[in-house]
């Protein structure tokens, strides 16, 4: 399972590790991931996301649907359980698949 957050989309960075002669090595800056259950109470169910710490405090301070509108995803994707990054691309999938059938 790729190291991304549900909510913002940040994933490893990569950079440089700096000795102190200057000498410039390759690294990863990986993201620190939770998986966090939230309960959506205008849908009155509980989901289960992979979000990073940071998203964490954010949402504990603006709350989900405010959060959902400003990096553009929709409640829809938040799907119960282990398969909600499943779900988004096969939404995805089967949007184009009725796109490519109308049009024919």
């Amino acid at each position: 399972m790729p190291r991304i957050c549900q909510i913002s989309g940040k994933k490893t960075a990569h950079g440089n590790t700096v000795s102190h002669s200057h000498i410039k090595t390759k690294r990863t800056f990986k993201v620190n991931l939770i998986r966090k259950k939230i309960y959506i109470p205008h849908e009155n169910r509980w989901v289960s996301l992979r979000i990073s710490t940071r998203m964490l405090r954010t949402l504990n301070k603006k709350g989900l649907t405010s959060l959902i509108k400003k990096y553009g995803q929709d409640l829809k994707v938040l799907v119960k359980g282990k398969n909600a990054i499943r779900a988004n691309k096969s939404d995805t999938q089967s949007t184009t698949a009725d796109n490519t059938n109308k049009q024919s």
